[in-house]
């Protein structure tokens, strides 16, 4: 007898669920949500969730008809207080993983703890090189002949979790922290969909401070691609 009931489901598999928070234009929130909706990512975009209420990213995602949640951080007495009401509105969406798309706001312990393991941060430099702001800046400044893009998972420490995947880019000669930015940015939408997908897929997890791709510890650099 044949298992029709095997070949056909009667139920459909539940996708893995996405947060992307923003701050800002959205780019790179827009890549991954264009490989979602192309299948390229096999998983659903659950919401977005943006700190700056008139940012672009905002009607970005409208457009697509996306979930958007905006939640002012100036509304708040204290971090603590923004992050709270943000875990909230992150468990409703109840998220496998959280992407953090150019979020311009420093999360408390509290909220890191809450998400580590299941959290990646896009960072543009070859980390754990120039950490925080200005980075294009700090690379023209030290007279580097390669800068980049990291993307990680988030641990407490600021840009210090362990590195998922890197692009290398370039310096040019006659660069400057907008031509340079441009390159780099070129880049992120590159390896962030491919980082996103790798984790939705269970290829990619982080076990004891370490990141594994199926099942191997990466090296400290994350996977290194030449931009």
């Amino acid at each position: 007898m044949n298992d029709v009931t095997s070949r056909y489901p009667t139920e459909d598999v539940e996708k893995p669920r996405i947060v992307i928070l923003i701050s800002g234009s959205g780019s790179n929130m827009l890549t991954i949500v264009d490989q979602v909706t192309n299948g390229t990512i096999d998983a659903e975009v659950a919401g977005i969730i943006c700190n700056e209420p008139e940012a672009a990213g905002v009607q970005k995602a409208r457009d697509r008809d996306l979930d958007v949640s905006v939640i002012d951080h100036r509304g708040f007495t204290s971090r603590e207080e923004f992050d709270i009401a943000l875990m909230r509105t992150v468990d409703d969406y109840q998220p496998d993983l959280v992407v953090l798309a150019g979020f311009m706001r420093i999360l408390t312990p509290d909220f890191v703890r809450r998400y580590e393991g299941r959290m990646l941060n896009i960072h543009p430099s070859l980390l754990p090189k120039y950490q925080g702001l200005h980075t294009h800046r700090r690379a023209l400044e030290a007279g580097d002949e390669t800068h980049g893009v990291t993307v990680h998972f988030v641990t407490e420490v600021l840009d210090n979790g362990p590195n998922v995947v890197q692009a290398v880019v370039p310096v040019l000669d006659g660069d400057t922290e907008d031509t340079l930015r441009k390159r780099v940015q070129i880049q992120e939408h590159i390896i962030y969909p491919i980082a996103v997908k790798w984790f939705v897929e269970g290829r990619l997890e982080m076990i004891s401070g370490h990141a594994m791709f199926d099942g191997t510890a990466l090296p400290s650099t994350g996977v290194k691609l030449q931009g």
